[in-house]
């Protein structure tokens, strides 16, 4: 008897999200993508927010979702789109987050230095391929924007793509920030295509300002609230301290997957090169993470005690988040105080007070715009189009400067 694969998934957004066909299902069954359920969608940001515990499973199949819809409204709209094309591009935003790595975006470049997670992504996407014998082409090519119909690429990647409607939403819902709850449904319905590019119908210019401004709040008041960095510059810095203590030959508990990313410093090259390094990678999670830095908490390393056991009992770094840049002799006096605080070395305090440089963007008119489908067929830029003089301000780039400390020493 032939196995039902058309699965439906209650997601707490959504409500049922029904999977289409049976390689999708055959894909989030997969190895690669279940590790998603254990990686969380925002890092440490639990630590300020208890409810956001949510995972790159559960993002991923909502941004799949989203690309339903929208694909259906294009569709409706008599856009040209195949079902090869309809399921390459649900692949592709389905697989858009399998290259993140333990605790998502904090964690990026302490794992491996100078490949980001949508490398990865697209090493992991072309090894499946091969697994599906070549049945993940398609997608491919609209993930790394290689297919002639740029729009599809736009729904994936862009600065009004399902990745970013589905965080915003999801986000907003677990943290219980309120600031971040976006039209999706209304946008999505208004998109549609002009000369092979995403364009919006302006009935929902409201609803693209709107979204524009959630994304800059969401980024002040979640993901770059000052005390998440604080808490996710520690889970840094600890990352780094074992990373420093192995490459001098200390040996460090850690799972077999965690020890060789410890030891090695890899680089793209040779993720291409050794065949089963993509797998090792894949075998990393957050709990491979969390369970080391319990152990390391009563490692002889005094440094290495200190920031774990911080961090396992919350105790993060006192934060200053300012519109200036950090002065030196602040920062060397609260470099001295630390060292005199747990007789260490200046070399050593570095771990302890740390500056370091914010940015926000909520909208870049120089990259990918989003662009609005005029009554009168003309094609406007959002920032030109809207009547509100803050979405001209919203495509500014904000820039803070923190330092982070030991909160004894206040």
């Amino acid at each position: 008897m032939a196995y039902n694969k058309r699965k439906i998934i209650n997601d707490p957004i959504y409500g049922f999200v029904t999977l289409p066909n049976d390689i999708i299902y055959d894909l989030i069954n997969h190895p690669f993508f279940q590790r998603l359920r254990r990686i969380k969608q925002l890092g440490l940001t639990n630590l300020v927010y208890p409810g956001a515990l949510h995972t790159r499973f559960h993002h991923a199949i909502g941004a799949m979702h989203l690309m339903q819809e929208a694909i259906l409204t294009l569709k409706q709209k008599e856009i040209v789109i195949t079902k090869e094309e309809e399921q390459a591009a649900l692949i592709a935003i389905l697989l858009h987050d399998v290259g993140h790595g333990p605790f998502s975006h904090s964690l990026e470049h302490s794992i491996v230095k100078g490949i980001s997670h949508e490398t990865i992504s697209s090493f992991i996407m072309n090894a499946l391929n091969k697994e599906f014998k070549g049945k993940l082409s398609l997608a491919i090519k609209i993930f790394n924007n290689k297919y002639k119909k740029y729009f599809l690429h736009q729904l994936v990647s862009s600065q009004l793509d399902m990745d970013r409607l589905d965080y915003l939403k999801r986000d907003s819902f677990f943290t219980g920030v309120s600031e971040g709850v976006i039209s999706s449904d209304r946008i999505i319905k208004m998109l549609n295509v002009v000369n092979n590019e995403l364009v919006v119908e302006n009935k929902a210019i409201y609803s693209i300002e709107k979204f524009l401004i959630a994304r800059r709040l969401m980024y002040w008041q979640v993901y770059l609230h000052k005390t998440v960095l604080s808490a996710e510059t520690l889970l840094v810095n600890i990352l780094k301290r074992a990373k420093e203590l192995s490459a001098k030959g200390d040996e460090l508990f850690a799972t077999p997957a965690l020890q060789l990313f410890l030891k090695n410093n890899f680089s793209k090259f040779d993720f291409k090169k050794k065949k089963d390094l993509l797998e090792k990678f894949c075998m990393l999670d957050d709990y491979d993470v969390m369970a080391s830095i319990k152990v390391w908490s009563e490692s002889k390393d005094k440094i290495l005690s200190i920031l774990c056991h911080n961090l396992l009992e919350r105790k993060l770094y006192k934060i200053e988040l300012q519109n200036a840049p950090i002065s030196a002799s602040h920062k060397n006096k609260l470099i001295l105080k630390t060292c005199k605080l747990y007789k260490i070395s200046v070399k050593e305090a570095a771990y302890f007070v740390i500056s370091d440089t914010v940015n926000n963007s909520a909208y870049n008119a120089n990259s990918f715009n989003i662009n609005i489908l005029m009554g009168n067929g003309q094609i406007v830029d959002v920032a030109q189009a809207s009547d509100q003089l803050n979405i001209q301000s919203l495509s500014k780039t904000v820039t803070k400067y923190y330092i982070c400390y030991p909160k004894e020493l206040v």
